[in-house]
């Protein structure tokens, strides 16, 4: 066991307690950004001004008629940038654009004295276009060409070969909507100067040093003369990694141009139509089994909704080429990817980061080829699993293959998932109009960032001649319980009770150089720093002791009046870690986290509405640091997925009229997000068993986003639920050969995408083609995407319900 991952008799990593902020939290002393306005004088308030158009020429921007205006204070735009006039890490994303390329870009911004003067003031600015065309749908996109960055392939094997040696050849479409954030609190900045010059700027930010170089580089000044502080963030889900740095660095010039400070605060809607979302994706494929359903290949070209500009488009479509195979082994892969130019929101990180769409296109093919495989869902599945000694596609091991075995038999067992397939049965015999389904997938997420460079981290920590401890790391808070976690690691590794250490708020000043707190190695990463400071200190107050019996304050005394240095710097980058992003193959994560979940649905047969009645998950967090938060973050991922493939239905205009381009699902009353009705009436989770992680902080691991694919047994679900209404499927034998019913079931599956899907399934699956069998299928048009086997039972020709992009 190496000394990263040792845990001592008496640690306070493990115990059960609650987040650090709860008691702020749930009374609202905790303070967030915008909440330091009141506690700041002379706050001037922006404002932006929109482009109602799609993609269109700014020719001409009249900003006199906003200074006629009582209270409007000065008028940002790109003449007023003294450096660069940018806001992303590509040079593709101008912070005050002369072409807009969606509908609400903020061409320029208006600065009040309150914040109905900015606005106010942003409505008298005069702007004309000349309208462009442009491309809303995905389709559309691809249908055009419209193509930004590289475009990567994952391969190994014999593709073609594999796939005409399978026994069974399928072939289909597969796609899914976006997602929106939607966390609590919308974008907000606050910006100062000081007598010095230097810029201070308070945002909402997963990255605040990226923040801090994207400021600087607009206002033409060195990183040393920003600092970026993030206190906490109401939400953030991967929506703040990227998105924050074009606000900060507006608020940043309006407050270097006018001496005052400014606040930038997105509206909800303002949020909604002006930021990024999860992107969406387009995958066609083709899949060969062998006789006894066994993965032989899998050919598929998987297309990103990478919006106006790439922001992480391309690492977002890096990882979901690298989990396409999820937990399954396939011999002979080919994964092209391909990220488009649409005129929306640019697309950016989202909870899984690519890793959930890449894994929704297996699960996708596995849950429609199974029936015409003749095979159960789950054993297809099970069938198809890693075993150890196997390695990714890209070339990777797959290391502790057997716990994702474990994980499943765990579950199977604690779930009692055969006693109640045998109950499903016997409901759906009885209940005509009413089914249930119930579906078992399993999770394999590799964790680290893909970018090898941002696998590291820096920790200070300070010990007062009190005794008492400061912690500063480079991880941000954003309700997730890092803080909490960074807590329990510096007690436990200086040995010291809990309320002996405090965390102070995450600062560019005091850890430089920090990666966004995101791909799940927040714990990983800053945890390893903290502990790396502490072993420091540690190593210098042994050296004091000197084999006497010392408590820890008196201890920390006598080293001050030795003059031994109380506070030290750490450090930690995370080991073994290489990737060769030309040729898509390497070692990109340090380990992958596993889990499994089984989901119980019942759908109504006359609308498509549907419940989710049970829900119970093995998940794999190795020896967990701080077992409450692993449990909020396990049910709060999975419940985001769920919403994200049954609720969540991000919806553009894509008509001709004068709202194209407009997103129409703009507010929460419009935007479904899972709520306490959608909760499942039982819903267990519990831990992978011996599962400690060698070479990781205190043996654990990461938790933030491999819960959300948990959710794909709910799809999964629903999908068994509306088999079970096509005629002749035996009802009270699941598990015996079944006519071959293959259901496709649109993304996300909404009441209505089910209604469609139960219409299909009534019609007795997808429908016969003509053609014989053994002929490779034609290509699926665009308005209907057709899944047609060429097998033995070919006669059975599934024919997918229409799904168009965005609905």
């Amino acid at each position: 066991m190496s000394r990263l991952s040792e845990r001592p008799e008496r640690a306070v990593v493990g115990e059960q307690l609650p987040h650090e902020s709860a008691a702020l939290h749930v009374t609202g002393h905790a303070l967030y950004t915008d909440d330091l306005v009141q506690r700041t004088p002379r706050v001037l308030h922006a404002h932006p001004v929109c482009s109602p158009h799609a993609h269109a020429h700014v020719t001409d921007l009249r900003v006199g008629p906003a200074y006629g205006v009582a209270g409007v204070v000065r008028v940002l735009t790109a003449a007023d940038v003294p450096g660069v006039n940018d806001a992303g890490v590509k040079n593709d994303e101008p912070l005050f654009p002369d072409e807009v390329m969606f509908v609400g870009h903020a061409v320029c911004w208006v600065l009040g004295e309150t914040a109905e003067a900015a606005r106010l003031g942003a409505a008298a600015v005069e702007v004309d276009y000349e309208p462009l065309p442009s491309l809303v749908g995905l389709r559309e996109a691809i249908a055009a060409h419209s193509f930004q960055g590289g475009q990567p392939t994952v391969e190994r094997g014999d593709v073609e070969g594999g796939i005409s040696g399978s026994a069974h050849v399928f072939s289909g479409v597969t796609e899914m909507a976006g997602q929106e954030h939607f966390y609590l609190e919308t974008h907000c900045s606050l910006a100062q100067v000081d007598e010095a010059g230097q810029v201070f700027v308070q945002s909402s930010t997963q990255h605040p040093t990226e923040t801090q170089e994207i400021v600087a580089h607009v206002l033409g000044v060195p990183s040393h003369a920003v600092t970026v502080q993030c206190l906490r963030m109401g939400g953030g889900f991967g929506g703040k990694e990227m998105q924050p740095h074009g606000f900060a660095a507006v608020a940043a010039l309006g407050s270097t141009l006018t001496g005052r400070p400014v606040r930038l605060r997105l509206s909800r809607q303002q949020d909604m139509t002006m930021t990024g979302k999860r992107h969406g994706f387009h995958a066609e494929w083709r899949v060969g089994f062998d006789a006894e359903g066994r993965l032989q290949a899998l050919d598929a070209t998987l297309t990103s909704d990478g919006g106006w500009s790439l922001d992480l488009s391309e690492p977002v479509l890096a990882r979901a080429l690298c989990h396409v195979d999820n937990a399954y082994w396939i011999p002979h892969v080919r994964v092209h990817g391909r990220v488009a130019r649409t005129h929306k929101t640019s697309q950016t990180a989202f909870r899984g980061f690519g890793g959930p769409q890449g894994m929704l296109v297996i699960e996708d093919v596995l849950g429609r080829c199974a029936p015409l495989l003749g095979l159960d869902p789950g054993e297809l599945r099970r069938r198809n699993f890693y075993v150890d000694g196997q390695d990714t596609p890209y070339g990777m091991p797959v290391r502790h293959a057997h716990r994702l075995v474990n994980a499943w038999d765990q579950l199977h067992a604690s779930a009692e998932v055969a006693r109640r397939q045998q109950e499903v049965a016997a409901f759906n015999a009885e209940h005509p109009h009413t089914k249930r389904g119930l579906a078992v997938t399993p999770v394999k997420f590799g964790i680290s960032f893909n970018f090898t460079a941002f696998n590291q981290a820096g920790a200070l920590v300070h010990v007062y001649k009190d005794g008492s401890v400061l912690v500063n790391h480079g991880g941000t808070e954003m309700g997730q319980g890092l803080h909490t976690k960074m807590i329990q690691v510096a007690a436990t590794a200086l040995g010291v009770p809990l309320e002996r250490v405090r965390l102070a708020p995450t600062r560019t000043d005091k850890v430089p150089n920090t990666s966004a707190t995101a791909a799940s190695s927040g714990a990983d990463l800053n945890g390893g720093a903290v502990k790396d400071a502490c072993d420091q200190i540690l190593e210098r107050l042994e050296q004091v002791r000197a084999g006497r019996d010392l408590g820890w304050e008196e201890l920390v005394r006598e080293a001050y009046f030795a003059r031994v240095q109380l506070w030290a710097a750490g450090f930690y980058r995370t080991e073994g870690l290489h990737w060769d992003s030309t040729v898509m193959r390497g070692h990109p994560f340090k380990y992958f986290a596993y889990g499994v979940a089984a989901a119980e649905v019942e759908v109504e047969g006359f609308t498509g509405g549907y419940t989710t009645r049970r829900v119970d998950i093995v998940h794999d967090v190795g020896d967990s640091l701080s077992p409450l938060v692993d449990l909020g973050q396990i049910e709060g991922g999975f419940v985001q997925g769920a919403g994200w493939l049954t609720l969540e239905d991000l919806r553009w205009d894509e008509s001709d009229g004068a709202g194209r381009g407009r997103l129409t699902t703009q507010a929460a009353s419009t935007y479904k997000l899972p709520a306490f009705s959608e909760m499942p009436a039982v819903f267990n989770v519990s831990v992978l068993e011996d599962a400690h992680e060698d070479g990781v902080v205190y043996g654990s691991k990461a938790v933030g986003e491999p819960p959300l694919m948990l959710a794909f047994s709910v799809r999964e679900a629903l999908r068994q639920a509306v088999t079970a209404f096509a005629p002749g499927v035996s009802r009270l034998a699941p598990l015996a050969p079944q006519p071959p019913v293959s259901v496709e079931l649109a993304s996300p599956a909404t009441p209505e995408a089910v209604w469609w899907a139960l219409e299909q399934a009534r019609a007795g699956g997808q429908q016969p083609v003509a053609g014989a069998p053994g002929v490779e299928p034609e290509q699926p048009d665009a308005d209907r995407p057709l899944l047609r086997p060429r097998s033995e039972h070919a006669g059975v020709v599934p024919a997918g319900q229409q799904s168009r992009e965005g609905d």
